[in-house]
């Protein structure tokens, strides 16, 4: 697996995005869970990406299952901000909270630092300054070893990289969504952050494979507007195009989409996320695809960006308003 430098950080050029394992995509089981995260180390992943709201804290708990006997092959990034609690989805970034927040991360996570330590969504009650300056008092106690920050505007980059170095910027990216590429990408790259994003198969659609039929029970794709009605036929119909320009390269649909994201530049690291141990595999394989010129090219013919339906904006869109359901 090819390294890659987020800021700083070293890590697999392909990471593993966890979130699914314990919510959004319907029921799944530990078990298999805990097998798709060893099989993406066994791959080559070392990027394994969590947050305390996944489930609760339950995704923390099953990366930590996971990794009880392999820290050292790890490089573990999770996020704190977003709580989810009985009385429903509340953001909460106030520093005097920052330390307890990690201190339960550490815990579940069964390890003693955090190599990456995102803020998931900015508190609008609270200034960001504030935020990271007590993210950075955990640099310096050694309980974190890096920082990010999760779904924010330009602004809030820089006012955040003023008070310490952020290394990595997660938001959704991928060639159905490529709205970040007009503000996002370029802020991160001024500040010298790293760039992880996250859906990078556009929450499924980009691998050609969805489910046939309605969503299962618990599956928020049934409420994006990018997978319903004409839009959805619409976006079918970019990845048929997709799935034929892979084919030529006896590679999938999938492994296309992120090859073309690892294109976009070194300091790209999509976390791609599945609960099939076979999937895991296909997608690190990515990394060993090298597209020409002729090859981003095609692309852009086959599935040009203002082609792609649906605004992804009412789940989380970067910027001020944003909702915390998603990654």
């Amino acid at each position: 697996m090819e390294l890659r430098n987020l800021g700083g950080l070293t890590c697999s050029a392909v990471g593993f995005g966890c979130m699914g394992l314990s919510q959004a995509y319907g029921p799944a089981d530990d078990d298999a869970s805990v097998a798709a995260i060893r099989a993406a180390l066994d791959a080559g992943v070392t990027l394994l990406d969590t947050a305390m709201s996944y489930g609760s804290g339950h995704n923390e708990r099953l990366v930590g299952r996971a990794i009880a006997d392999r820290r050292d092959d790890v490089v573990l990034a999770t996020k704190f901000g977003i709580v989810r609690g009985e009385s429903g989805v509340r953001l909460d970034a106030h520093p005097d909270r920052v330390r307890g927040y990690c201190e339960a991360s550490l815990r579940r996570l069964g390890v003693d630092v955090i190599d990456l330590y995102y803020l998931h969504r900015v508190d609008p009650a609270v200034p960001i300054e504030e935020t990271v300056g007590a993210m950075a008092a955990l640099v310096a106690e050694g309980k974190v070893r890096f920082l990010g920050l999760s779904e924010v505007s330009p602004a809030q980059l820089r006012a955040a990289a003023a008070v310490h170095p952020i290394a990595a910027v997660e938001f959704e990216w991928s060639l159905s969504w490529r709205e970040p590429e007009d503000d996002v990408v370029p802020a991160a790259r001024e500040a010298g952050a790293g760039l992880v994003p996250y859906s990078p198969l556009g929450r499924g659609l980009l691998t050609g494979k969805l489910p046939s039929g309605p969503f299962e029970a618990g599956d928020f794709r049934a409420a994006d507007p990018r997978f319903t009605g004409a839009a959805l036929d619409r976006n079918l119909a970019l990845v048929a195009e997709l799935t034929r320009l892979a084919a030529e390269r006896k590679v999938s649909a999938g492994q296309l989409a992120l090859a073309w994201l690892l294109a976009r530049g070194p300091d790209v690291v999509p976390i791609p996320g599945t609960r099939n141990r076979a999937r895991v595999v296909e997608n690190a394989a990515a990394a060993e695809i090298v597209l020409s010129a002729a090859d981003r090219a095609a692309l852009e013919r086959a599935a040009p960006r203002a082609a792609w339906t649906g605004d992804r904006r009412s789940f989380a869109a970067h910027g001020t308003t944003r909702s915390p359901q998603t990654s």
